[in-house]
């Protein structure tokens, strides 16, 4: 199940996992455990990912509701 959208993310600013991962300050092992939705970053990463990827972190999330 998919609780983020970071690849999605990363690929619209066309940003690889490797600079993500410099930028976080994470290995890239942990950013493509993040950006593979096997793990899911703790809430200020994810602020933090918001911020070097410059989006608003609600753009990071899978929404909880069934929007019609």
């Amino acid at each position: 199940m998919q609780l983020n959208k970071i690849k999605e993310a990363l690929k619209i600013k066309r940003m690889s996992q490797k600079e993500l991962s410099v930028r976080l300050g994470k290995s890239f092992n942990m950013v493509n455990l993040y950006v593979s939705n096997k793990v899911q970053p703790p809430i200020a990463t994810l602020y933090h990912i918001a911020e070097i990827l410059d989006v608003d972190v609600r753009e990071l999330l899978v929404s909880n509701k069934n929007i019609q």
